[in-house]
Order: structure tokens, then sequence, then C-alpha cells
């Protein structure tokens, strides 16, 4: 699987926390491989706009990876808020460059005040937003054309999603990781963070972040998780695309988007290396051990794991440390 490239945006006199917490959070993103380990779901990417480091509102310093110049291709964009994005040269500087690209990037987001940098670029016009309730009403002077609703956290309206407040970028990196990866993957990073998403307060018209207009698509987080439990049941695209109720050919796309291989080579791997871990225990006959991974037929078992492995499972079975029953 390919980590998704997040790209964050940072300036002099951005907000600390617009940054470092949702970075945090996509960090800590993962999925099991199913061999006790772990694959990163993200690739953060700290973009400054010149080749030198750059000082936030609180005075930490931060050295980035790449500037505008120079970052790679992203998946997801975010420009966190701050006071710096004020000075109309670093917000046409950070508008301009999302405007360049904008049609090679999945998706955009701003946190509170990122706003500022966002919305010179036009995308947003006729668009519902949100920002900090202290900068909703400049924001809708200096862009009349948004449709700014300051009563909530989230708004995802197209590609594009904003959010208000100091939390709300873990809550916004929350929800992309929610949309990207299910809610699974999405639990575990709040319970590593020890952060829970707000929710509906009954007073006030605002959304929990995992509450956009749209529901997620991606659930292959969870998915994943089922099938390292269930590799000797039906595992084919169509029993997959079932339990995610997504239609068959848009699972075996967006599932090959997500992990890079076809379902039915995932699967495949997924009983190999399974059964591999089996077979150095000794403790079972190959045949067994094919049929409790998937495998039906003892034949095709051993030709796919010689084929995976470029050694015999009857080999790989006997350079073991323990005993062995025949296969």
């Amino acid at each position: 699987m390919t980590p998704k490239r997040i790209g964050f945006v940072g300036f002099e006199h951005f907000t600390t926390m617009h940054l470092a917490g949702p970075a945090d959070a996509f960090a800590a993103a993962a999925l099991e491989d199913g061999f006790s380990g772990q694959i990163p779901c993200y690739e953060v990417c700290l973009i400054g706009l010149k080749d030198r480091p750059f000082r936030s509102e609180s005075g930490i310093v931060f050295y980035p990876g790449h500037t505008l110049d120079t970052a790679p291709d992203l998946d997801t964009i975010i420009i966190p808020g701050g006071s710096g994005l004020r000075d109309p040269k670093t917000s046409l500087a950070i508008s301009e460059w999302i405007l360049s690209r904008s049609k090679q990037t999945r998706r955009i987001a701003s946190v509170c005040t990122g706003i500022y940098g966002l919305a010179p670029t036009g995308l947003l016009d006729g668009r519902e937003v949100t920002t900090h309730w202290r900068f909703a009403s400049d924001v809708a002077r200096r862009f009349p054309r948004l449709k700014v609703n300051h009563k909530k956290l989230l708004v995802k309206d197209g590609l594009f999603y904003t959010s208000s407040g100091l939390s709300a970028g873990v809550d916004l990196a929350l929800a992309l990781v929610e949309e990207d990866y299910g809610p699974y993957v999405a639990a575990a990073v709040r319970s590593e963070l020890v952060t829970y998403l707000a929710r509906r307060h009954p007073n006030e018209n605002s959304v929990a972040p995992l509450e956009f207009q749209s529901r997620p698509t991606d659930r292959f987080g969870d998915l994943v998780a089922w099938m390292m439990r269930h590799l000797d049941d039906d595992l084919s695209v169509e029993a997959l695309a079932r339990r995610a109720c997504i239609c068959p050919s848009h699972f075996n796309r967006s599932f090959k988007s997500v992990f890079g291989a076809s379902p039915s080579k995932f699967v495949e791997n997924l009983r190999l290396h399974e059964a591999r871990r089996r077979l150095s225990k000794r403790s079972k006959t190959i045949h067994s051990i094919g049929a409790s991974v998937g495998f039906k037929n003892s034949a095709a078992f051993q030709r796919a794991f010689e084929r995976r492995f470029g050694v015999k499972a009857r080999s790989y079975l006997d350079s073991a440390p323990s005993a062995a029953f025949a296969g």
C-alpha cells in the first residue's frame, strides 16, 4: 500500500496546533498488516514558502522538507491558520500555489483562519464554509461569494473542507481518516491520541466532524481487520464488496487505489503469509494449513506458496525447528 501524501503549508506566524495536531493524527493512522506490524496510511509533508525555517505564533521553529516550488504530488493539501495569513504577500503566494495544484489534488482543506489562504483562489465561491467565529464576519466581507456558517465545526462542500477552532484541525484529520479508511482506523487513531470528537450540542447548530453531508465510501480499514480473522471464508470480490456495501466494480477500483493491488492479489498475499507463519510451527499438515487459510485445493496452495516465496511448502516445513506431521 502506498501511503496517501498529506501536504501542510507552513508560513511565518501560523498557529502551531493547526499543523502539529492534525499531523500527529495522520501519523498515527495505520493498518494492521496481518503480521504484527503496521502499514502507515499517510506520509506527512511540511511545505514552506521558501527553503528556510519558519516560526509559529508561539515561537516554535519548523524546518520544511519541501518548498512551494519543490513539493511532490499530494493527495491532500491542508492550510493551517495564523496571523501570518493576513499578510497579503503570504496569502497570495499560497493561494496562487493552491490554484496551480487544484486539478491534480484530490482534496484541499483549511483549519480555522487557514481559509484566508484558500478563499482568494475563488475555489470556494458559492460554497458553504466555516471558520473561527471571531473572523467569520471579516471573511464574509472580504469574500462575499462564500456562504459562511461559523456555527459548524466542519464543513465539506465538494472537494473542499473548512473547519473552525483550535481543536478543529484534529477533528478534521480524524474525519478525513475515516473517509479514507473507515471508522475502525479512525477509532484507533482517536484511541492512540486519547481524543474524542465533539458531538452535537443540543443548543447549537454545530455538527460532529464525522457527520458530513455525505457518507464515507472507503471502509477498508474495518474490512482488512475482518479479513484477517476470516481467511478461510469466501473472500471473493463479490463477497467483500457486499460486506463493504459497495458495488463490485467500484469496490475493485477503490480497493486497488488504496492498497496498490487487486482484492484477489491482496487476499492471496494475506493467506500465504499466514500459512507461512503456521507452517513454521510445524503442528499441522500442509493440506490442513492450506485449508485453514482458505485454499480448498492443496496442490493450488503449494503452487501459490512456491510462486510467492520461491520455496516449496514442504521444504519450508522440513526446515522449521520442530517436528512436523506428514502432508
